[in-house]
């Protein structure tokens, strides 16, 4: 990805906010073995101002999607705050293997991390742990699979991922919490960031950002 593309990908722009559509499979910042991620761009995505962008939430690597980031530090400060207290409207859409039994519900299952050298991490529904809520809607249904809309009302690390395979439906293309495909490869992570709605702004509408682009590549 070059200058031009990543500001082809920007959704939204005001003085405070940039959204953009995040592309499957790029991290949004390098891991500990380094490597291209999308923070590596966003001295594209200055604008005319002295600094670039920061985020002000995180996507995991292979969802696509709407992506906030916030243009200054004081900005930053005031999208941590509405993230963190669950202000900001985020819907996703997914497609998993089979389905719930309903077409709509509420999961809630507190979430706990556990880590092995062999698996790495992963989040499991834990009494113990972080509270985690995700609302979801059937939006269409087939023999094997289901696309579905979900509202996380909470943020945890991997909660629509971790709440859906303990219903039994793990995300197509999930590495940590689904099947393996066949042959023994994974396709891409069937997960993208629809839209958000952020009320940043006293006494006016929430500024709602839509996200129409689904990611190209085999279901």
């Amino acid at each position: 990805m070059n200058a031009e593309e990543i500001r082809r990908r920007v959704l939204y722009r005001d003085a405070l906010m940039l959204v953009i559509d995040k592309p499957a499979g790029l991290p949004v910042h390098p891991g500990p073995r380094g490597g291209p991620s999308l923070e590596d761009l966003f001295g594209e995505l200055r604008f005319g101002l002295p600094r670039p962008p920061h985020l002000a939430h995180r996507l995991d690597r292979d969802t696509s999607g709407c992506l906030v980031l916030g243009r200054h530090r004081k900005a930053l400060a005031k999208l941590g705050e509405l993230f963190a207290s669950g202000a900001v409207e985020k819907v996703y859409w997914a497609v998993a293997h089979g389905g719930p039994p309903s077409d709509s519900g509420t999961i809630d299952l507190a979430l706990a991390r556990r880590a092995t050298r062999e698996r790495g991490a992963w989040m499991e529904p834990d009494p113990a742990g972080q509270a985690a809520v995700t609302e979801y809607r059937v939006l269409g249904r087939r023999e094997d699979a289901t696309w579905l809309e979900l509202r996380p009302r909470t943020g945890r690390t991997h909660q629509i991922r971790a709440h859906l395979a303990a219903l039994g439906c793990p995300i197509i293309g999930d590495p940590v919490y689904g099947p393996r495909e066949g042959g023994g490869k994974l396709r891409r992570l069937h997960l993208h960031s629809r839209s958000v709605g952020v009320p940043l702004y006293p006494k006016r509408e929430p500024i709602l950002v839509p996200c129409a682009d689904l990611p190209e590549g085999p279901m």
